[in-house]
């Protein structure tokens, strides 16, 4: 199928240096809160790309659920494919791409399993059903039907009838800490606006304007 004809004409809202926030993170959270007014689709849902030890690189789409100055975090299985790459190679990228508004954010970084105190925090505020899921999920693994989640769904959801779910040991958050952050808005003509910034040697960031 040839697709050279598909495209779309970006709209002329262009973004200039000096409506830059200093702070990426701050600018980062303008732009979120601006995709949650405008009610895009789960603007939490990011693309996250990791390398595997031969070097070839997957990308997933997982949730965002919190962030700030330290970083930014998801939860996962610690023995899926995506923590199993960490491992053996913590650079990894994570992408916003809010189409819709004709804007991308894309970071580059460290990933880091968060404390079990700060998962555990997390994993009590997820609904019942929730928590009973990572506990039957052997994340990335082969299986040969459905039927067999769902009957170790009611097997877990017995066992943990009374009272409240532990967390699972192989369960919990990674943050992914910052290195360079993009902000990229689409522009006319292709010529798009995009904004990086990076770090000096006195681990203060600085940005740069970028050619599209």
């Amino acid at each position: 199928m040839d697709l050279s004809e598909f495209r779309k004409e970006y709209s002329a809202r262009g973004l200039h240096r000096d409506e830059m926030a200093t702070d990426p993170l701050a600018q980062f959270n303008q732009w979120f809160q601006q995709a949650i007014e405008l009610q895009i689709h789960e603007p939490n849902a990011m693309s996250l790309a990791t390398v595997d030890a031969a070097h070839r690189p997957l990308l997933r789409t997982v949730l965002l659920k919190y962030f700030g100055a330290d970083g930014f975090v998801f939860f996962t299985n610690y023995e899926s494919r995506k923590a199993q790459h960490i491992a053996h190679n913590p650079n990894v990228s994570l992408l916003f791409p809010w189409v819709t508004l004709e804007r991308q954010i894309i970071i580059q970084g460290r990933a880091e399993k968060i404390s079990a105190a700060e998962s555990l925090k997390y994993f009590v505020s997820r609904p019942r059903d929730s928590q009973i899921g990572a506990w039957v999920s052997q994340q990335s693994s082969v299986i040969s039907s459905r039927k067999l989640l769902l009957q170790k769904l009611n097997e877990i959801g017995e066992k943990f009838k009374q009272g409240s779910i532990p967390l699972p040991s192989f369960w919990g958050g990674f943050r992914v800490v910052p290195e360079t952050i993009e902000f990229w808005q689409g522009g006319p003509a292709r010529l798009h606006d995009r904004f990086l910034y990076t770090k000096d040697e006195e681990q203060k960031w600085c940005i740069e304007r970028l050619c599209p």
